[in-house]
């Protein structure tokens, strides 16, 4: 009996020496390692588990009941090992400061007491002139409202990021830059909705302003249509100083500060070198006069 007692207990010694040491390689090949809870995505091993039960703590790696999960940091396998790409993010909308009560419809100009000034641009064009614009603007610290063009969008589309990324405002000015006002109602809608689209693509909001397309004023069919598509309201402008018919520098200069007053929302375009050339010298006249440069959402809230 003794020498029977002797060799069970060797004997259970030595099982447990090795179920320890079997439990180590099993460790080691990963079996029963905890899902970390701080990644983003949890990348999938071929033939694993439904990933939606990784996530529970006590989840072993096989059948029956779960054992300890052992401790020590874990990785996901990249998803580009796996031949997946990553997921991307979809874009933020961009934080943007609510409107003063009472603001209308359609604004044409804001609170006339006030010594701010919106400068709007139509945005399309040479992407090499409209970078040069927004450059020359943030070098004196002012900032732009951006009424983009919807097929410029689709051309352009890395405009986007440079023009959001610097404090600029976005809004739609139609996809194809046609005479609205002459349109059908279903086509008109057609034009603000196909740029409403790109830009809730490009940037997760259809953003706050709508501009009709060469017209200054939006008429009873395209607000309809406007509101419609979503937009809460139409911007307009007091000053226009005529930059698509391609004056100089000095005039154009001349034009701004001439007609731009406190509360103004002043219309030129990307598109052309003599807006470049003349927006320094915008500035600095602005700033002279004591009227400071803001988006169209800063100027009315």
């Amino acid at each position: 009996m003794t020498a029977d007692r002797r060799t069970v207990l060797r004997t259970a010694a030595k099982l447990a020496a090795l179920s320890a040491a079997g439990g180590g390689l099993l460790t080691s090949c990963g079996t029963g390692k905890p899902r970390r809870a701080d990644t983003g995505t949890l990348a999938a091993h071929p033939g694993s588990v439904d990933p939606q039960h990784t996530t529970d703590p006590a989840w072993s790696g096989g059948e029956g009941p779960a054992s300890p999960s052992p401790t020590g940091p874990t990785e996901a396998t990249p998803a580009a090992a796996q031949g997946s790409p990553p997921a991307s993010a979809p874009p933020i909308p961009p934080v943007l400061p609510p409107l003063a009560a009472g603001t209308p419809y359609e604004v044409v100009h804001g609170s006339r007491t006030s010594r701010l000034v919106a400068l709007t641009c139509h945005g399309s064009g040479d992407p090499k002139l409209a970078t040069a614009l927004l450059e020359a603007a943030e070098q004196r610290g002012a900032k732009l409202t951006v009424m983009a063009v919807g097929s410029w969008l689709d051309q352009q589309p890395q405009m986007v990021r440079r023009i959001l990324d610097a404090g600029h405002e976005l809004g739609n000015h139609t996809q194809n830059h046609l005479d609205i006002s002459a349109m059908s109602p279903e086509q008109a809608r057609a034009e603000i909705a196909q740029c409403a689209e790109r830009l809730q693509r490009l940037t997760g909001s259809i953003g706050r302003w709508f501009r009709p397309s060469a017209a200054q004023y939006a008429t009873s069919m395209v607000r309809e249509q406007a509101r419609a598509v979503g937009y809460e309201h139409v911007l307009s402008f007091d000053v226009d100083p005529r930059d698509y018919n391609d004056p100089s520098a000095a005039e154009l200069q001349r034009r701004v500060l001439n007609a731009a007053r406190g509360g103004s929302v002043v219309a030129l375009h990307m598109s052309h070198q003599c807006t470049v050339d003349a927006l320094p010298a915008i500035l600095d006249g602005l700033a002279k006069a004591g009227l400071k440069p803001v988006t169209a959402s800063q100027l009315c809230a």
